[in-house]
């Protein structure tokens, strides 16, 4: 398949108007249309319905967009790791993973080999593998794991960030029933045992980076539920943390796209839990 119809396709799909996806292009509309019609052609299917109102996906064109989007990732994913020639391994972490020990011993083991680290967020730790940025990447599950290897490596309590002079300032551990009143700072699916007994609506904020949400926290907006490793990390005069006694512990793991056959994937897999 075509993947430069299918991408044309993809933009037509997310905007559902032809001439805005040409612009997104930097194509002309017509070039746009001819290239869909051909595509519909090479199918034997009608992907679109348009009429003068309106234009939407017909049940064909929305199952193609559903294997067309992870379909363009992989082939972007292939050609970045070919561009680099097979000469460079890229490791990401998620803040408070320690990955420093493993990459040292990896570049020791192989001089050649250009070994790099990548900084990732609970919201691209698993996209910087489809994507092709990283090669192997410590995650924090949960995660859609369709497609990936997880090999576990640790789990970690959760703690409660909490602003200074909180009522719960203080104590060594609290229950998560202790804090259905407080407003979560972040997705509430990222902490599913506080969204079973909150008494309030997590507080609508858009996607925050570690640092954003203490700040907020900091503020008295909220509270935030971190692995231990973070919340030490991120040490600062202005917070407080205290452990949750009565929730699953955080569980990390190494993850990998589950096509990729390189045996320095199971190399650092090993050296990653040498260093634990």
């Amino acid at each position: 398949m075509d993947l430069r119809k299918l991408r044309y396709f993809v933009a037509a799909a997310r905007h559902l108007h032809f001439g805005r996806a040409a612009a997104e292009l930097h194509i002309a509309q017509p070039v746009l249309s001819r290239q869909i019609r051909a595509l519909e052609g090479e199918l034997a299917a009608q992907l679109f319905r348009r009429d003068k109102r309106a234009t939407e996906l017909t049940d064909a064109g929305r199952r193609l967009l559903t294997d067309a989007v992870p379909l363009l990732a992989a082939a972007e994913a292939l050609r970045r790791r070919v561009a680099h020639g097979g000469d460079r391994f890229v490791v990401a972490f998620m803040p408070g993973l320690i990955v420093t020990e493993a990459v040292r011993r990896l570049r020791e083991r192989h001089p050649e080999l250009d070994v790099r680290v990548l900084r990732t967020t609970w919201d691209d730790q698993v996209a910087v593998l489809r994507d092709g940025r990283a090669d192997v990447s410590l995650v924090r599950l949960p995660i859609d794991q369709r497609g990936l290897v997880i090999r576990p490596l640790a789990g970690e309590p959760r703690v409660v960030v909490l602003p200074p002079g909180h009522r719960l300032t203080g104590k060594e551990s609290v229950g998560i029933a202790d804090l259905a009143a407080e407003r979560l700072l972040q997705n509430p699916d990222a902490v599913p045992e506080w969204r079973d007994v909150a008494t309030v609506a997590a507080e609508p904020v858009p996607v925050l980076s570690v640092e954003e949400k203490l700040e907020n926290v900091a503020a008295g907006r909220g509270i935030a539920v971190l692995p231990l490793s973070t919340a030490t990390y991120y040490t600062r005069p202005n917070i407080t943390w205290s452990r949750i006694s009565d929730i699953p512990d955080n569980q990390v793991g190494l993850a990998w796209l589950a096509e990729r056959r390189d045996p320095l994937l199971a190399e650092f897999h090993t050296l990653q839990t040498e260093q634990r």
